[in-house]
Parts: structure tokens; sequence; C-alpha cells
């Protein structure tokens, strides 16, 4: 990994704020903020508190993250069409 390289961890999404960002707890309890990119914001797709997610992290501000995908429960899931 280079040094400007983004570090990529699992979240939960905890609370969502204006403007497409949202606070996100990464497995080692630490709260984050962090904004939809790429083809998650594209496609609308809708995040609500306790969805997992995949958020980079840079070496300049741990504080701050993009999420870069939702991590789901994929087809078959058991779960109700409608």
């Amino acid at each position: 990994m280079g040094a400007d390289e983004a570090l990529k961890v699992e979240a939960t999404v905890v609370e969502e704020r204006p403007s497409l960002v949202y606070a996100v707890r990464l497995g080692t309890g630490q709260q984050v903020l962090a904004h939809l990119v790429g083809a998650v914001k594209r496609n609308f797709v809708r995040l609500v508190p306790g969805d997992r997610v995949e958020v980079e992290l840079t070496p300049h501000d741990p504080t701050r993250g993009r999420i870069t995908r939702k991590i789901g429960m994929g087809r078959g899931s058991g779960l109700p069409r409608g």
C-alpha cells in the first residue's frame, strides 16, 4: 500500500445527516462521517441505520470517509419481495 492509498474497511450506518452524509461506526468502535460516491450515488442507493457498508478512509483525515458500496444480503436471503 502506497502513502496516498485509501484504507477500505467495513462499517455500520449509525445516522443519516443532510447532503448524503452518514455517521458510520467502524469495527474498532470509532465513529466517522462518510459521504456517498460513485455508483452508490448514481444508482440512488438508500441507506438506513443498521446497514453495512464499505468505507474508504484516507491517511490524511481518519475522521472522514467515502462510502463505496453497500454490503447487502444478496439474492435468496428469504426476504419477501414487494
